[in-house]
Order: structure tokens, then sequence, then C-alpha cells
């Protein structure tokens, strides 16, 4: 017997940006268990209430062996329409996984020996790695200062990896000029995602590979990945995991050699992990139910007053970062009661729908003299 969804108390004063409980993105606020503090979406995002009623739904039905793998391939049918929605592509355009990394070495088993790869130096390694493994059969990875990106990709480049919004500092890459620099030349692009969709409005089209790791500002499950691929691309990559989940006929597809792949983007499909997308799922329908401007404007509002409040300027990003070289940042929030992250010598501070004022605050206090 599957359990009833458990009441969820919501804490009083932090149902807004000013604590007030209306205005447009009041159904996506209020779908979250308030956790005072947590400014860490950047690093991992709070599951939807509904998503961690789901996870625990599928593993007792699982338990009790009521768990049907039709069911799990209706999950991963919506999840995989709700993110085409988001990144506005069609489905046909999409194929799941479960980690980031693993996609990009798709992408990076798909190129030809003389490949030359242009790569931002710091960036996360999950698009890095990826390539600098596959340079023992002549592919060469040339990486670049972010703010170089665009200027460094010449004739011969033939892909250009990067983050959309870098892990480290947040910083959002000037995508516009990177196509345009890649389609002079004929280079492919490959964008990660994974710190940018769920906050910043995104068109995957814009790119010819995008790669999403869905637990950070999406909220689902970790095992939750998303690729997006254009169809006129398609052919150029290997379908290096292909298993019966990326049959034509998936059920079909599961025992002898007789490989017919799917013709659109589900021929990069990983096996599923099910449980991960039974939770994903109303996550990802949440996200996918509002513009993604609004959720913008709110996440970076909450960033900005806290950096008015800090003495700096305005950076419409949603996430602050700040100098930590001892960590000693970090320690002050983290007994003021703030959930933060450091990285590279720096403290992350990651605002998202979840949090309000209350927060900044909490944040400023521990900051300021």
């Amino acid at each position: 017997m599957i359990p009833e969804q458990p009441h969820v108390v919501v804490a009083p004063g932090r149902t807004g940006l000013d604590d007030t409980s209306g205005g447009p993105l009041a159904g996506v606020r209020t779908a979250f268990t308030p956790v005072p503090g947590y400014l860490n979406a950047a690093t991992m995002g709070l599951p939807p209430t509904e998503t961690a009623y789901r996870l625990r739904m599928a593993v007792t039905g699982w338990q009790l062996g009521e768990a049907t793998a039709a069911q799990y391939d209706e999950d991963v049918r919506r999840a995989r329409q709700a993110y085409a929605r988001l990144v506005s592509v069609p489905p046909s355009w999409v194929a799941v996984g479960a980690q980031a990394s693993v996609q990009v070495g798709l992408v990076a088993a798909s190129l030809p020996d003389d490949a030359e790869v242009v790569a931002i130096e710091d960036d996360f390694t999950s698009v890095l790695f990826p390539f600098l493994a596959q340079r023992d059969r002549g592919v060469s990875v040339r990486l670049v200062p972010l703010q170089r990106l665009a200027d460094s990709i010449d004739a011969g480049t033939t892909l250009v990896a990067f983050s959309l919004a870098q892990s480290a500092s947040g910083v959002v890459c000037d995508a516009a000029a990177v196509r345009e620099a890649a389609r002079r030349v004929g280079a492919l692009t490959l964008c990660d995602l994974t710190q940018a969709a769920g906050w910043l409005p995104v068109a995957a089209g814009d790119f010819d590979v995008t790669v999403c790791a869905a637990y950070k500002w999406l909220c689902q499950p970790r095992g939750v990945a998303y690729l997006t691929v254009r169809p006129e691309v398609g052919d150029r990559l290997r379908p290096v995991y292909a298993g019966w989940y990326a049959g034509q006929d998936v059920w079909g597809s599961c025992y002898g050699p007789g490989m017919r792949l799917a013709g659109d983007a589900r021929r990069f499909d990983v096996s599923p992990a099910w449980l991960c997308f039974a939770g994903a799922v109303p996550a990802m329908e949440l996200f996918a139910s509002v513009p993604t401007e609004l959720i913008r404007d709110f996440d970076c509002g909450l960033a900005d007053e806290l950096r008015s409040r800090l003495g700096l300027p305005a950076q419409r990003r949603p996430v602050v970062v700040l100098d930590d070289p001892t960590g000693a940042v970090a320690a002050r929030l983290s007994a003021a009661g703030a959930v933060v992250s450091s990285r590279a010598g720096r403290v992350r501070i990651a605002f998202h729908v979840w949090n309000t004022r209350t927060d900044v605050d909490l944040a400023a206090s521990a900051l300021l003299p």
C-alpha cells in the first residue's frame, strides 16, 4: 500500500521575495519545503515536496512488487517532454542519461583523430576531461580564458565546448559571440547548461549539442541528465552507449544482434535510472510551467540585494562569489546557519526559488562587520 503524501508545514514569513504569497511564482515557490539558510542551489538543488514524495512512493511500490517498466517509461517520456519545453526544442531532439560527463564523453568519442577542441581553461572538468582523455589518439584540446573563447575559435577548430554559466564563478559566457565565431568556421558547439537551465532562459537549439545534469537548478535527483542534439549533426555522433533503450522499438531491442536504433535523439539514450526519473517528473514539469525569465528575475533580485548590502555592484546572476582563500568566510556563513559551498578559493552563495529576504539578511549579517 502506497503511503499518503505527508502534510508539510511551511514556516511563516518565507513565502516570497517581499514575504507575500502572491505573484506569478507563487505556485513554484510553494512547491518547496522551506529550508532557512539553504544557499547552495549551484551545488545541489532542493527537491520540490512532490519530488520527495514521488521518490518515496516509487521506492515503496518497488518494495511491494507494484513497480512496472511501463510506468517508468511514462516517467521518462514526461520528463523528456518537459525538458524539451523548457529549452525550446522538440522532444525528438532530447536524449536522456545519468551524468553530463557521460554525454560529453559521447561527443568526445565521436570526434575524428585530428580534431581540435577549444575550451575554457578553468571550466568544470566534466566538460574538459572527456576531451582530454582522447589525446592519445590525436585529439588536441586548446584551453583559453573565458573572455577569449570566441576570439580563439579559428579555421582549425572542430568543436568548441563550454559551460554557459561557469561553476566556480557563476559568470555567464557570451554564447552569441561563441555561436557566431563557430558558425563562421564551421565548428560544432557543445554547451553545458548544468549551471544555467532552471534560472537562465536558454534555447538549446542555438547549439549543436547541449548537456545538462538536472540535480542543481532543476532540482531533480542526481542520476538524471539531458542531452539535446540538432538533427543535422546527429549522424556525426557515434552512439557509443547504445543499448536496448536506444532502440527504435525499445522492447523489441532486448536480445540479439539485430540493431535498429531510434531515428531521432533517442538513439543516444542511456538506459535510465528509473527511480530517479520518477522523482524528476514533478520537478521538471514544475520548472517548465512558468517562464524562466520570472525565475531569473527572482533569483537575481535576491543575489543583487545581497551584493548591494555588501557594497558590491549588481551582476544580474543568482550566484554571489566572494574571495575566501582561507575558508574563513564560509565558516562565518556556516556558523550563522547558511549552507554555502567553497570553490577554487572562493565562497559561492546561490539563491533560488525557495529563498527570501530572510536569507539575504542572514548572509549579510554573517558577512558584515
